[in-house]
């Protein structure tokens, strides 16, 4: 395989991406970028299975899980945000920039997801259009994959139910999952893209590929995850020092009441 042999799909990603963006122009919410991010590889892993012509159980397997996860985080996301205003990040972006916005946005925005999403998608596509066959690792990935789309999926409904009753506004939510670790959905996540590798890893001159793995666990633990929201958190939240303080950052583990878990 060559670096032409992604072009297609940096094509078809970049094209929806303006799409995209032209609708956020019309409607003025760049959140629904956000939605899109799942949604955007289960696109991914449906256009590399067309490209390649062909497939294995393995390879159906692996955009099965794409989609199962990606639909599930986008039909979340989207009914999460229906009716609500443009989230605060893009709001003060808009405000910032003024008149400059719209070009901000394309750039620092919507490209740049449509970037990531498909240098992370890397795998995956190459699992795919090389069409691997079955390994072991798989039920491995398998395993990874749905403990990390249980923490995720399970983290989102529990804080759902938590945030749809007035009186927890401004409380600390620490029940359920979010007992074991404060970021149950962004653990989730972690496991999901390590899941999706280890599905897709094949021996041999791809191994790079791992890269895609490590930059999500980056991008949830440094960059838009675990660090954004913690920031966020403490300046609004009653209680949050002293649940931070007795309950994991990231890994699910047994309450610390004598010491920092972070």
């Amino acid at each position: 395989m060559e670096f032409a042999d992604f072009l297609p799909s940096l094509a078809a990603i970049a094209g929806i991406i303006f799409v995209l963006w032209g609708i956020s122009l019309a409607i003025r919410d760049v959140s629904i970028v956000d939605i899109f991010w799942g949604l955007g590889f289960v696109f991914i892993a449906w256009f590399s299975q067309w490209m390649a012509g062909h497939s294995s159980t393995r390879t159906m397997l692996l955009v099965m899980m794409v989609t199962i996860w990606g639909a599930r985080l986008g039909i979340y996301l989207g009914r999460r945000n229906w009716g609500k205003k443009e989230d605060y990040r893009y709001a003060a972006m808009r405000e910032k920039h003024g008149s400059a916005f719209p070009i901000v946005s394309l750039v620092t925005v919507f490209s740049l997801q449509g970037l990531l999403m498909w240098f992370i998608s890397m795998p995956i596509q190459v699992a795919i259009l090389k069409s691997i066959p079955w390994h072991p690792v798989v039920w491995f990935g398998v395993i990874v994959w749905s403990i990390g789309l249980f923490f995720e999926s399970v983290g989102d409904y529990q804080l759902a139910r938590f945030k749809s009753d007035p009186s927890n506004q401004g409380k600390v939510m620490d029940r359920g999952l979010w007992h074991y670790t404060r970021h149950p959905n962004y653990f989730g996540d972690f496991c999901v893209w390590w899941g999706f590798y280890l599905t897709a890893v094949e021996s041999g001159s791809w191994w790079w590929t791992i890269l895609s793995p490590i930059l999500m666990t980056f991008l949830l633990l440094r960059v838009s995850g675990v660090r954004l929201l913690e920031n966020s958190l403490r300046s609004r939240v009653d209680g949050y020092d002293e649940y931070a303080r007795i309950t994991s950052p990231f890994f699910p583990l047994p309450r610390s009441k004598s010491s920092a878990s972070s």
